[in-house]
């Protein structure tokens, strides 16, 4: 068993060593020796010490977090029926080992004799905030339950995992099972080109003919926003919007089901429901408080909303005549941006040649190194799971090693949709002052390569990669002498805060001048391009931020009502995405089904969709102050680095923000930014 890869935590993580029956075998070893190291905690005589109790709770459970993470990763990215299988057999005893932590009677009162004890006051601020949060945390997980609540509690996080590790299997089956093959090539007009060879080369994979489309964003997007063929376009949406409801992969009982569970556990800890349970520790602090959020960013949109669809209707009956049907929900993508081409004489398309992926990845290392001082330096020797994947090692100004990082950005058949980030390693502050280096990953699912030729991506893929490069230079550059503390573990509505930032710069022309040139000629956007792009950013921006206010809505509704009481969850989504939709949606429209933020966790983005506009707010806020100082001030670069990025959780979150601003968020520059600003009432 010293060979098993998984036993002993390693900085170059062994991808390629790892296989399906390491999994069980490690899983019960490291779980063994994590419940012997907090039965030592717990049973631990003399006086009781920060080391000794707060940080060995960190240590005993940090091998078998850094385990299942890599063997939850390479079940997203390189799954197979053996991996699965064995992740499958071991996820419902780590997450009951999880559940158990804070339900040890002896674990607890050793927390809390600690925490009464004259030394917490004399702790360092992160210290300090450490042990208030393990308190908090583990009252909120049913430390002060009795021994039936505790084990009906610890039943609950057992099912959610396995409820939850369902259905975004489910997702994922059910997106690959799809594919439409076409062999007259009549049906593609519209497609750019670059669509259009994408699918031949996906037939060609198959040993098919033809053109073959799945639901993988980079063949889905285009069939919606520019293929001719309304039937085509009609089959592809009604596919997308149902995946994870065919018999063998239907997601819709477990949706109920994941939500009474929720709901049960929310009520056995005392909230009214699962909203307030989750973000209780989050700057929102309520699902009442988070909901009037929304409602009021929603108030101030719909005015322009309702004008976007009239305004794109009208556009339809001048191309079609006044008796042209009203738009259907796979029309609006192709229609607007037919209207977008007319209106501002711009074709995102015309941008591809410019934002080869290596230069924009480049891009980015410039961008950090402007912003940060980070220099990026490629690693060809760590092992990684699949031969695409390239690993880089970050340093900071002085030369001292920040971390390193894998980017995986291509969609595979064994690989889920999306784009994430996740730290594999997080590094503390020594105390030399020193900090350990940072492990972490970004992947996404991009337009591939085709052939020799380099991927070519569009705007909006870009903006995917900054926005995931943002969540890694928080790992990345977290300077936290508490680890549990260090990096994205800062509340869930400030987390998106330093990703939606980075989204600024693909919007700049000095920045998109570092690496936004035309692969074959060197050349940089051309002028009026660029002036194309930027008076197309408020282009149906209405439209946009309903569609997210609308995502935000369902998920609270579900969350803050009783799942016992309520219709069917498919129908109340449904219900509230088209009171968001430009047009009304189909019966049969299932999205939740496939929605995985909020159901492929047991927690995850649950209760917290909100999130993205609220640290929209805060980014688009943020970013006047680089917009008054220089895009590429290093002042500023270092300011929001010491002050947003640099402390991780160790820090009340709205006390961060405002030192780095110096006062409170305001909705306004936001709406500026999306042309609402006059719309508001």
């Amino acid at each position: 068993m010293t060979d098993n890869p998984l036993l002993q935590i390693q900085f170059a993580a062994p991808f390629d060593a790892i296989r399906a029956e390491h999994v069980v075998p490690a899983i019960t070893i490291l779980l063994e020796r994590a419940r012997a190291d907090l039965r030592s905690i717990a049973e631990a005589q003399g006086p009781r010490t920060y080391a000794n109790t707060i940080a060995a709770l960190d240590r005993a459970i940090e091998p078998l977090d850094w385990a299942m993470g890599l063997v939850g990763h390479l079940e997203s990215v390189a799954t197979d029926d053996a991996l699965r299988t064995a992740y499958n057999e071991v996820q419902p005893q780590v997450a009951a080992f999880y559940a158990e932590i804070p339900l040890d009677a002896g674990l607890w009162r050793a927390i809390q004799g600690y925490a009464a004890s004259a030394e917490v006051p004399q702790l360092d601020p992160a210290q300090r905030r450490h042990v208030e949060k393990i308190v908090a945390d583990f009252r909120r997980q049913g430390a002060d339950l009795d021994a039936a609540g505790k084990q009906r509690l610890a039943a609950l996080e057992v099912e959610l995992a396995q409820k939850t590790t369902t259905f975004s299997q489910n997702v994922l089956d059910s997106t690959q099972r799809y594919a439409l093959l076409l062999e007259d090539p009549a049906d593609l007009a519209g497609l750019p080109a670059s669509a259009i060879e994408a699918a031949r080369r996906s037939a060609e994979a198959k040993g098919c003919s033809g053109w073959r489309f799945t639901l993988q964003a980079p063949s889905y997007l285009p069939v919606l926003t520019y293929l001719d063929h309304a039937g085509i376009r009609e089959a592809m949406y009604r596919a997308h919007n149902t995946r994870a409801t065919e018999t063998a992969y239907d997601n819709r009982p477990l949706l109920r089901e994941i939500l009474r569970l929720r709901a049960e556990k929310a009520r056995l800890l005392g909230f009214a429901h699962f909203a307030d349970l989750v973000l209780e520790d989050r700057m929102a602090e309520s699902g009442d408080e988070a909901r009037r959020f929304i409602a009021e960013l929603r108030a101030k949109t719909l005015p322009a909303f309702e004008r976007e669809q009239a305004e794109l209707l009208a556009f339809r009956r001048e191309l079609e005549g006044p008796d042209a049907r009203p738009l259907a929900p796979w029309d609006v993508a192709y229609y607007a941006e037919k209207q977008r081409r007319a209106r501002y004489d711009f074709d995102e398309e015309a941008l591809r040649p410019y934002f080869a992926a290596d230069r924009v990845l480049q891009g980015l290392f410039d961008i950090v190194e402007r912003l940060y001082g980070v220099v990026v330096r490629r690693n060809a020797t760590m092992p990684t799971w699949h031969p695409a994947v390239q690993v880089f090692d970050a340093y900071d100004a002085d030369g001292s090693s920040l971390g390193a990082f894998y980017v995986d950005i291509h969609p595979r058949e064994s690989k889920r949709d999306g784009a994430w980030m996740h730290g594999l390693v997080t590094g503390e502050v020594t105390p030399s002052g020193g900090t350990t280096p940072h492990l972490a990953l970004i992947c996404a699912n991009v337009t591939p390569p085709l052939g020799d030729a380099p991927a070519m991506l569009t705007h909006r893929e870009v903006e995917t990669l900054f926005h995931e490069f943002g969540h890694l230079m928080h790992h990345l550059l977290s300077r936290v002498g508490v680890k549990s503390l260090g990096g994205t573990n800062v509340a869930w509505d400030f987390v998106e805060l330093p990703s939606q930032i980075m989204e600024n710069w693909c919007w700049e022309r000095e920045a998109l001048d570092l690496f936004a040139r035309h692969h074959e000629t060197g050349a940089t956007i051309p002028e009026a391009v660029f002036e194309g792009l930027r008076r197309a950013r408020t282009f149906r921006a209405a439209s946009a931020m309903m569609r997210q206010l609308g995502f935000a809505t369902v998920d609270l509704a579900l969350h803050m009502t009783d799942p016992e009481a309520t219709a069917d969850p498919v129908e109340v989504a449904r219900a509230i995405a088209e009171q968001h939709s430009p047009t009304p949606l189909f019966p049969e429209y299932a999205m939740i089904a496939g929605f995985t933020h909020l159901f492929a966790h047991p927690v995850g983005y649950a209760a917290g969709y909100y999130s993205y506009k609220w640290a929209e707010v805060l980014e688009a806020d943020a970013f006047t102050r680089f917009r008054e100082h220089g895009i590429f001030s290093r002042e500023v670069g270092s300011a929001f680095r010491r002050q947003v990025l640099a402390p991780g959780g160790t820090a009340d979150p709205m006390a961060l923000y405002t030192s780095f601003m110096g006062r409170p968020p305001r909705v306004e520059p936001l709406l500026e930014r999306c042309g609402l600003l006059e719309s508001a009432p």
